[in-house]
């Protein structure tokens, strides 16, 4: 086998003032240009971002001094005295982070939404009286909040139309629950539907839909991987994928976030040594990448991917979560993106709970499903998807195949294109740090500072604007955000609104 790097390993990096362009320079393997843009993190702004993550750490010891000596209250979960001595049931610095630092940031998050989570949507509003540990409903509502944080990028959350129509017409027929699993008096013709229409449209031999999209993950890796395989797994993948990774009992080792190099490194060093200790060949060996990463914006390079996993003989497990239905000319995702073969990626994962406004995710391939479906826990023991889910997706994703006999598919895909590039560019244009892929509807917004993360949300909250805030430890300790999840349901006027808030 040669040593030297593959072609479809290489790429450059274009820096100039911290400014880094990734580029893949193997434009065989590519329909389109492929360009992502990340910035590193200014010195001055590292050193500050540590000084302030510091400053918190050193004030929450010296608080901890004060509730210790009853001096100040702690309102957080703790031992009972008369449990002292009894091993611990909460683990010391993550209560540390709790009371600290989570606490003085909280209100922006679990907000209560009453109503559909479109375009814009109705928060009620909520007040504290002891610096976040509590909240009481004022009951007021906050009407008209634009809706920058669901992933809602098709705009299928919503309570009118024909998905809406066709799911309450479900309800009637079949009623709400089902009561039962698959296996037992759960499998509901609609069900048979569903995973039918799924395996059109992706373009796979079958697939199998399943009622929870984080289990989709943990509950079928363990049953397709396990003792003597060696699972690669992007450094950004999602919990649902860590998990089910963990789960399986197979030998975990991480590659860097889209890099190539990295894993073409440990593919090599896979084979060449094998298992640890026996050095036998792996029995299988699983790459796990996501489409579209949520806190980074950037799209997996599927084609190099591909032609890594062609050469070195490993399966490919994608997860599509947040890019089924938001990429692609047809919305079929990343390989739609990249105008792939369906065949090329063993396993093809993705959820229901984005660009379908519904709920669960579905597992597609090829002389698999079969195997699933007797050996997934999620598939043996998880009561069935509703009956009105079921036809939410049955029916949004008819529309964007157009076998609806309409073109508003064609017409929401088109919208969410342009809303993608016209917001990303705009805020770069305003001089905003902006991350990941210009195709990608998740927008990640620097913010650096953890002082940021709270002020920044409750300002834009003042302003009639719902963001997402993302901090330690979702995100590395020095790359807090802001991130923000344009729909086609989003108009060129609620873009602007947004942007000029930040601007302000």
């Amino acid at each position: 086998m040669s040593t030297q790097p593959s072609s479809v390993c290489l790429y450059f990096l274009l820096l100039q003032n911290n400014h880094v362009v990734s580029r893949t320079t193997n434009a065989s393997l590519y329909n389109k240009v492929f360009v992502e843009q990340f910035e590193e993190t200014p010195l001055l702004v590292a050193v500050l971002t540590y000084m302030g993550y510091g400053i918190l750490t050193i004030f929450g010891y010296l608080r901890d001094f004060l509730r210790h000596w009853g001096m100040e209250k702690c309102h957080v979960a703790r031992e009972r005295e008369e449990q002292k001595d009894f091993v611990p049931l909460y683990q010391d610095f993550e209560n540390f982070y709790t009371r600290n630092l989570y606490m003085r940031i909280r209100d922006n998050w679990n907000r209560p939404i009453c109503s559909v989570p479109g375009a814009k949507m109705d928060l009620l509003e909520r007040a504290s009286k002891d610096y976040n540990w509590t909240f009481q409903h004022t009951g007021k509502l906050v009407k008209d909040v634009i809706n920058m944080g669901s992933y809602n990028y098709l705009g299928f959350a919503e309570n009118t139309g024909r998905c809406a129509d066709a799911a309450t017409e479900s309800t009637h027929h079949y009623g709400i629950g089902v009561g039962s699993t698959r296996y037992e008096m759960g499998n509901l013709d609609i069900h048979e539907e569903l995973e039918q229409l799924v395996a059109r449209f992706l373009g796979v031999e079958s697939s199998m839909a399943f009622g929870m999209g984080f289990a989709t993950n943990s509950m079928n890796i363990p049953a397709l991987a396990g003792k003597g395989c060696l699972i690669l797994s992007d450094e950004l993948n999602h919990a649902s994928l860590v998990l089910g990774a963990r789960l399986s009992g197979s030998i975990i080792r991480v590659f860097k976030h889209n890099n190539m190099v990295s894993l073409e490194k440990l593919l090599r060093d896979a084979i060449v040594h094998g298992q640890p200790r026996t050095r036998r060949p792996w029995k299988k060996i699983l790459i796990l990448v996501e489409g579209i990463y949520s806190m980074e914006g950037s799209i997996v390079r599927l084609p190099e991917v591909i032609a890594l996993k062609k050469r070195y003989k490993a399966f490919l497990y994608l997860d599509e979560a947040h890019s089924i239905g938001a990429l692609g000319p047809r919305g079929g995702g990343v390989v739609d993106y990249f105008a792939l073969d369906p065949k090329d990626v063993d396993i093809m994962m993705g959820t229901f709970t984005k660009s379908f406004g519904a709920a669960g995710g579905y597992i597609g391939g090829k002389r698999l499903i079969d195997y699933l479906r007797s050996h997934s826990h999620s598939a043996i023991y998880a009561t069935s998807m509703s009956p009105p889910v079921s036809q939410q997706i049955i029916t949004s994703m008819k529309i964007i195949m157009g076998e609806d006999g309409t073109t508003l598919g064609v017409v929401r895909l088109r919208q969410l294109s342009e809303n993608t590039t016209y917001f990303r560019r705009k805020l770069r244009e305003m001089g905003f740090i902006i991350y990941g892929n210009d195709d990608s509807p998740v927008v990640p917004m620097m913010l650096y500072m953890p002082a940021k993360i709270g002020a920044f949300g409750r300002e834009m909250l003042k302003r009639n604007i719902g963001t997402v805030v993302v901090g330690f430890p979702a995100t590395p300790i020095i790359e807090s955000r802001a991130r923000f999840c344009v729909s086609a349901a989003h108009t060129r006027d609620i873009l602007d609104t947004v942007r000029q808030p930040i601007m302000d």
